[in-house]
């Protein structure tokens, strides 16, 4: 029987994911005693260390700490959906929904799924955590996301996952370049022409393994972790740039770029959403991932891709 308290696992769940104690006071806006106490209360508790506390640098878990970390997580994500789910209980679905969102791709296809979902569920808190590829898997993992927006490709053994829509990789290329009154562009095309390289983990590889199949290689000239910065390259007639989902503010014939399909016979990633594959979800979870199935049928996320 637990003998320590679902407040004292937050307190020290969150010191440990935020490596330090003062932190995780500012965070929950409580003393660091009551934080000290917590972990102290635990650690006695179970018989060993969560932590090694070095004075002026914060405290670091021990191996024992790391998987005790990953069971008060998963503990605390339980509670939290228990309680969503005894609230809900003969009435609709209620709660909160934790994100992870590829980046690059949220302005482009979030507002389309989050304004329609908030009118059928207004009582629904949604928090969103964005990152790359790499890191919304691990938000994922951890339990600090109920669901992640990414590309099969990063979905690992431990994540189930529901395709939304197919993004073949396309152009971007400044209205500048004579390539930009094309139809359709080849990789042989852009491959000795300067490159922006949109440049964030398992992004670059896929991008440069593009090339790499049909025995090229990329002229990279310019990289950058932000797809806004890398637009704003190809609009000053830096380079072209590769991406896969279609800008949320491009407008043919207005913007400083036109995107243009590539024409070689190319893998197309799948963008869709990923959830814990072992875990029961809540009932506002399923309710979430059946809207973004509907809106896949209706047709909702055609607009997001350049064919």
């Amino acid at each position: 029987m637990l003998k320590f308290t679902l407040k004292q696992l937050i307190y020290v769940e969150t010191a440990g994911r935020l490596g330090s104690i003062s932190k995780a006071s500012e965070e929950l806006n409580i003393s660091q005693s009551s934080i000290t106490t917590a972990i102290d209360s635990i650690e006695s508790e179970l018989g060993y260390s969560l932590f090694v506390r070095t004075p002026a640098k914060g405290i670091e878990q021990t191996p024992s700490g790391k998987e005790s970390m990953q069971l008060i997580r998963s503990f605390i994500d339980q509670a939290n959906h228990f309680d969503s789910e005894l609230r809900s209980v003969g009435g609709d679905a209620t709660g909160s929904i934790r994100i992870a969102c590829y980046a690059t791709a949220a302005p482009s296809f979030l507002p389309v799924i989050l304004n329609s979902f908030t009118k059928k569920y207004p009582g629904i808190a949604i928090t969103l955590l964005e990152g790359n590829m790499q890191t919304i898997i691990e938000f994922l993992n951890v339990g600090r996301a109920d669901l992640a927006f990414t590309y099969d490709r990063s979905v690992t053994e431990k994540s189930s996952f529901d395709p939304l829509f197919g993004a073949p990789p396309y152009a971007l290329i400044s209205v500048n370049d004579p390539l930009s009154y094309r139809k359709q562009v080849s990789l042989r095309d852009l491959a000795t022409r300067p490159m922006v390289m949109l440049d964030l983990p398992m992004t670059r590889e896929y991008f440069v393994n593009l090339f790499n199949l049909l025995g090229l290689q990329p002229d990279i000239v310019h990289s950058t972790r932000s797809s806004e910065i890398a637009r704003a390259l190809v609009a000053g007639n830096y380079g072209y740039c590769i991406l896969n989902i279609r800008p949320p503010d491009y407008e043919p014939g207005k913007s400083q770029y036109v995107a243009i399909p590539i024409s070689d016979d190319l893998p197309i990633p799948y963008f869709g959403i990923a959830t814990q594959s072992a875990a029961r979800q809540p009932r506002i979870i399923n309710a979430f991932v059946e809207h973004c199935k509907e809106l896949r049928v209706e047709g909702a996320f055609e607009p997001m891709t350049i064919q």
